[in-house]
């Protein structure tokens, strides 16, 4: 069977894409992994209505990727904050992709929003493809890709 003739319903990039493939999602994302965690700043910074918000919060909650915590300011109603979890924490590595691409690609001639550093040497960090037996930095033609075991003929 080739990859034409393979079922895509089990493709991992759809699965993750049904989860946090939507613009929103992705934003809210980043501002998590840079320590927003409050509903209000996440509606702040991002700019996106209450509503569609509220929808996106609770999908990564329902997806537990997010966590709730509830908090309280002194004279006002219990709320929750927002925390990456373990599996949210996880996505890091594809935000960061994401922003070496627009910063290659996509970023106005002012630079980028963020400088990310290694916080041990200074060095800029950068998201590579890479073996399980440490070869590092692989080309797309040093790569085989083989149907795995959950292909299944498309139907």
């Amino acid at each position: 069977m080739e990859w034409l003739e393979a079922s895509t319903e089990n493709c991992p990039i759809q699965r993750t894409l049904d989860v946090v493939g939507e613009k929103w999602t992705l934003l809210i994302l980043r501002d998590a992994v840079n320590g927003v965690r409050r509903f209000d700043d996440f509606h702040r910074h991002i700019g996106l209505s209450e509503a569609v918000l509220s929808d996106r919060l609770r999908k990564l909650v329902a997806a537990e990727i997010l966590r709730t915590v509830p908090y309280r300011e002194p004279g006002s109603r219990s709320r929750n904050e927002y925390r990456l979890t373990r599996k949210g924490w996880d996505l890091w590595p594809v935000l960061m992709a994401l922003g070496q691409w627009g910063e290659a690609y996509a970023v106005g001639a002012e630079g980028p929003v963020l400088d990310v550093r290694h916080t041990g040497c200074d060095a800029p960090v950068r998201v590579v493809v890479a073996c399980s037996q440490e070869h590092s930095a692989l080309a797309p033609g040093q790569v085989t890709a083989r149907l795995g075991p959950g292909a299944r003929p498309r139907s």
